[in-house]
């Protein structure tokens, strides 16, 4: 590969503006690119030329094939490769690419998880393009494959991805911020759903992580005792990053930015061999999208330098799991940032009333929020010390704390804090100026300055689902505004009137302290917020009466889309659980018995050995050892077979929701004491004997 320029080569495997334009008409060109900058309807007859001028670009690049790139209820994504071959005439190949083949594609839906939406025998399913997401060449040891983002739907129009739902969300706040806007006498075409997203991971060594059943089945550790040192030094956070680490994230960076992913910030994260990787704000389904190439390309560039990336949210215990911080903002088509407050919010009654449909909507549709982002991974991370709490919050910061009490107050507000000079003690240094209120780390949707920042997705997750989540139950509250301040005589008096309601009712949703505390779990229970700890209980928030009528009103998902999220969801808990529950058997069984036994008999042979030598030696050290040793070698084969009883008997159960609820409660249970006696074996045994790699070498050495 030639040496890398940024300004030249960023997107260079894109089929981006430039590029189009070089390849389309420009009549053709002109209409698509209207098509895509304002959601018009697509008119089908631009595909065939879209579909040759993409096909000669590709095929320009080293192409041979083309796919149809989705996501579907897995949180991965799929593909179908294509060749450009037609047909041949006599011994020469016809090289082809029609509008409908770009368009739509055929694939197998029942073999991917849709709930009961589709039967096993009910076989078609169709990819759609989805034109404002812009086609890319993956190349993957030299195989160049032009790769065309889709929707995934089912044969009777039911949407079975992550992708459908959110392209329909986006179009839904568009239409509703828009005719909020009106109420200001703004005139916008199109408002956008901007997503940043951070992400969040763990790099391993490949040989150590071959070594371990459990991160190899499970992509976690399900046993482990503590390393001596973890991150209580805080060293590794912002550190010098590593020379081998530092080369891995160059390339990941270069490999992103050909993709035209806009991969602007890395750095070390708290935990040791943890890292972090953000992106510059997209529009939130080009943003998902890339956010699946960030997660591929680690994957493969990791294994490259023989190196593991881990992505589960908790791949160890006892040290911070990962998370994907959502930054989410609304943008018009003319450069306006809804959540932009101005240097004095409290003027800027737009973005006041913006701000308060949307602590409305949080309020509202917490549990559904808390239901977005429910996958297994979340058992061992949320509300951990790293993670925000199960408890919906919404922070704002000092100054639209403020600015919110006086409207509850007096139903207005007159001033708002203002920057503060920092007072310099060294004259070399600049001035600087502090901001207007800090951030907290612990809120699950914080207000960071001119974005909300949702912070309960996972670091493996799609999040496609949270961000449809947010952007409907928004455009609801700016439906319910629009429609009720439309009709008023005197906007300027009842909009602060709408405002102040909106705050007085939700107030109780804004919490701005430590999140972690014991005192903001009784302070939330008397407040009534929420509080789902377990995805069991959480995932049924999806068939709640409430919200099947949110999302049918605004046509985002059925009822029969939302079940079969519901579904997916439990059976996705119940095979990962099932899966770890299996893995630790087996790991116990296979591995960690039979190094006890050798272990012990080692032991036992030499107090034999000493007794032959004389009698009278002390060997007491020797028996307690073996004692200890073999106490917990009976706890643990004790309770590996219970554990054993209880996945039989919990997968035995039919309905969905009782078995997902005998995972929680009996198989986890039982994987908890499992693991419990297999870590304070592993402080006994001798490190020769233990049959996997420790803590300290999966976190320490690379």
């Amino acid at each position: 590969m030639s040496e890398f320029k940024l300004n030249k080569d960023f997107g260079k495997y894109v089929f981006n503006d430039a590029m189009m334009k070089k390849y389309l008409p420009k009549t053709i060109y002109e209409k698509l690119k209207k098509t895509i900058s304002l959601c018009d309807e697509l008119d089908s007859s631009l595909a065939k030329y879209v579909a040759d001028g993409m096909m000669k670009w590709a095929v320009s690049n080293g192409a041979t094939h083309y796919t149809h790139w989705f996501e579907p209820l897995n949180d991965s994504t799929a593909e179908k490769q294509n060749s450009f071959l037609q047909t041949t005439n006599g011994s020469k190949p016809i090289i082809e690419f029609s509008g409908s083949e770009l368009i739509k594609g055929e694939t197998d839906a029942s073999s991917f998880p849709t709930g009961n939406l589709r039967a096993t025998f009910e076989a078609r399913g169709y990819t759609i393009w989805d034109c404002t997401s812009p086609a890319f060449l993956r190349t993957i040891d030299g195989i160049v494959v032009l790769c065309i983002p889709t929707a995934f739907i089912s044969y009777g129009g039911e949407a079975l991805d992550n992708k459908t739902p959110l392209l329909r969300s986006m179009q839904v706040i568009s239409t509703e911020s828009i005719k909020l806007l009106k109420l200001f006498k703004k005139n916008a075409k199109k408002v956008s759903s901007m997503l940043g997203i951070e992400q969040e991971y763990f790099l391993v060594n490949k040989d150590k992580f071959k070594d371990r059943k459990d991160l190899m089945y499970c992509g976690r550790t399900l046993v482990g005792a503590k390393s001596a040192k973890g991150q209580e030094l805080d060293d590794h956070y912002y550190g010098t990053i590593r020379s081998k680490v530092l080369k891995f994230m160059n390339e990941v960076d270069k490999e992103l930015w050909y993709l035209g992913v806009p991969a602007k910030t890395r750095h070390n994260e708290v935990a040791p061999r943890q890292h972090e990787l953000a992106c510059i704000y997209e529009e939130a389904n080009i943003s998902c999208d890339h956010n699946q190439l960030v997660m591929e390309t680690l994957k493969r560039v990791a294994e490259k330098n023989n190196m593991e990336c881990l992505l589960h949210e908790k791949p160890y215990k006892w040290i911070n799991g990962s998370g994907k911080h959502n930054n989410w903002s609304l943008v018009t088509d003319n450069g306006m940032n809804l959540l932009n407050p101005g240097k004095n919010p409290h003027e800027n009654i737009q973005f006041l009333l913006v701000l308060s449909c949307i602590i409305s909507a949080v309020d509202k549709y917490a549990y559904l929020l808390r239901a977005s982002c429910a996958t297994p991974g979340k058992e061992q991370r949320l509300g951990a010390s790293e993670a925000p709490p199960a408890i919906i919050s919404c922070f704002v910061g000092e100054q639209l704390n403020d600015v919110i009490d006086n409207f509850i107050k007096y139903g207005k507000a007159t001033d708002s804090k203002q920057e503060v000079k920092v007072k310099k003690e060294i004259n070399t240094l600049p001035e600087l100026w502090l901001d207007v209120t800090d951030r907290n780390r612990t809120s699950p949707f914080a207000f960071t300055g001119n974005k909300f920042e949702f912070r309960m997705v996972g670091s493996n997750d799609s999040c496609a689902m949270p961000i449809t989540v947010i952007n409907t139950i928004v455009a609801d509250e700016f439906r319910n505004a629009t429609e009720k301040l439309s009709k008023s005589k005197d906007f300027d008096k009842d909009v602060k009137k709408y405002i102040k309601e909106n705050f007085t009712n939700h107030k109780k949703i804004i919490f701005s302290g430590d999140g972690y505390s014991k005192n903001w779990e009784e302070e939330a229970k008397k407040r009534g917020l929420s509080s789902i700890k377990s995805i069991v209980d959480a995932i049924p928030a999806f068939i709640d009466k409430k919200t099947i009528e949110l999302f049918e009103k605004f046509n985002v998902l059925n009822e029969n889309e939302l079940k079969c999220r519901y579904e997916v969801g439990l059976e996705n808990y119940i095979n990962i659980t099932n899966i770890e529950a299996l893995t630790i058997v087996d790991i116990a069984k296979k591995q960690v018995l039979p190094a006890c036994i050798h272990y012990t008999t080692r032991l036992a042979n030499s107090i034999n050995s000493i007794r032959n030598v004389d009698s009278k030696l002390d060997t007491s050290v020797q028996k307690e050892l073996l004692e200890e040793t073999l106490m917990y070698v009976r706890k643990l084969k004790n309770d590996v077979d219970i554990l054993d009883k209880n996945i039989k008997t919990s997968h035995n159960i039919k309905d969905l929701n009782d078995k997902s609820h005998a995972y929680k409660d009996k198989v986890v249970l039982y994987m908890e004491k499992v693991r419990d006696s297999v870590d304070a074996l592993e402080m006994i045994i001798d490190k020769d004997m233990w049959p996997m790699p420790s803590y300290g070498d999966l976190l320490i050495e690379l």
